[in-house]
């Protein structure tokens, strides 16, 4: 199967276009990339009556908002308890306090700016792959309680009636989260800042940056910015910039396939409430149906031939009706994972921060970093940040990381039956 193309393209209902950068602004914050988190920092920038412009290389969402699976989690990939034992408890507990509310951010500005991302906040459903993923999601379980997170445990009679598929041991249920079309939902908060008075450009790649006479300096091939404050959004699709070193993390890359819109007689047992799932494997799944009845499945890989055999081969094993279900898209993005699994906050010079490393948490974090990020700039106060900020990050061996996520999943992805 070849590359079919980004479902999320083809539905998207929110549309948005804007001109290359020419001639010179001078401004309080410029922000690089239109993914989710650079997109909500010109929308809270620009709420606050700031002069702010936005330069995206590609397109907004070209990224990996744009190929995102559209779960919106609260919290991180990791449990809290990890996180807090990496940060020491204080810094800890606030990275999970500002992530546990961050669903109420998006679907919250979702709704104030009439974002038409089909959004559907009916929870997510965290999957034992195996009965060792149980033991790991009893142990969520207890964390998140004593932090009053609002989530169940199921066993596997109740997450066979919430998924449709006796494929799995049990789930661990959030009501706090949901699911949104990500491509729909970067191109409306882009909408959105430039409702408020936001400039933005796409296709206009930053081809230096510099700090000069207590302002950045920006420049593209067709105009130059002179900014008070300057915020790197560009996260796993990070360009080269002159003058401006951006550390290198390892990356993942995620793969997705979803069938023709199926109809109630064929689907009508498959996640008939609505969630988003993914699942406790190491090479980890996800699974949800978007708004026109499809079933989405993804996985980690990037090898198109190796990733839709294997998908092929998953739905027919989590759900034998779907076996001969025609194939309408197939598609796949990058994912920035810092090797302990935590984003990082990096300042890159005086009024200057970079942002990066969600490992595959972007929709909530990137809201919420974003508006922190702005706000922070703004005002030049790092207090109200939901991560302390850090003068250098260095990953090891980050090529060779790369190639172990991506050698993992083909190898894991060609044996599975």
């Amino acid at each position: 199967m070849s590359d079919l193309g980004s479902l999320w393209a083809d539905s998207s209902e929110e549309t948005f276009a804007a001109p290359t950068l020419q001639g010179e602004f001078s401004v309080d914050l410029v922000i690089l990339g239109g993914g989710f988190t650079g997109c909500a920092a010109a929308l809270e920038a620009a709420g606050q009556g700031a002069e702010v412009v936005l330069i995206e290389a590609e397109t907004i969402g070209h990224g990996g908002s744009g190929r995102n699976v559209g779960l919106v989690n609260a919290g991180l990939w990791l449990p809290p308890d990890v996180v807090c034992k990496t940060l020491g408890a204080q810094a800890g507990e606030r990275l999970n306090s500002a992530l546990a509310a961050a669903p109420d951010r998006v679907f919250g500005l979702i709704e104030r700016f009439g974002i038409a991302c089909n959004p559907r906040r009916n929870g997510t459903l965290h999957l034992a792959h195996a009965p060792r993923g149980v033991a790991q999601l009893q142990e969520r379980h207890v964390q998140q309680v004593r932090r009053a997170a609002p989530v169940t445990l199921l066993d596997a009679e109740e997450t066979r009636a919430r998924t449709g598929s006796d494929a799995f041991h049990g789930a661990l249920f959030d009501t706090r989260a949901g699911t949104i079309q990500p491509l729909a939902y970067a191109r409306g908060l882009a909408r959105a800042a430039q409702g408020q008075g936001a400039r933005i450009f796409e296709n206009s790649p930053a081809l230096s940056a510099i700090r000069h006479g207590g302002h950045w300096v920006i420049r593209t091939s067709g105009g130059k910015l002179r900014s008070k404050a300057l915020l790197v959004a560009t996260n796993a699709y990070h360009q080269p910039v002159s003058d401006m070193t951006i550390p290198k993390v390892p990356q993942v890359n995620f793969f997705q396939l979803a069938t023709e819109p199926l109809g109630d007689n064929i689907a009508r047992d498959i996640l008939p409430g609505g969630e988003g799932c993914w699942d406790t494997a190491m090479i980890m799944s996800s699974l949800r149906r978007d708004a026109a009845g499809r079933v989405i499945l993804g996985g980690m890989g990037d090898d198109v031939g190796v990733q839709a055999g294997w998908a092929r081969r998953k739905l027919a094993q989590l759900y034998p009706q779907l076996a001969d279900a025609a194939i309408s898209h197939a598609w796949a993005g990058r994912i920035s994972m810092t090797s302990d699994h935590l984003p990082r906050i990096l300042r890159v010079g005086a009024s200057g921060l970079s942002i990066f490393g969600y490992s595959g948490r972007g929709i909530a974090p990137g809201t919420v970093f974003g508006q922190s990020a702005a706000r922070a700039l703004l005002v030049g106060d790092e207090s109200a940040l939901p991560l302390d900020p850090v003068d250098a990050h260095a990953e090891r061996l980050t090529r060779l990381k790369t190639a172990f996520f991506e050698t993992g999943a083909r190898m894991v992805h060609m044996i599975s039956r």
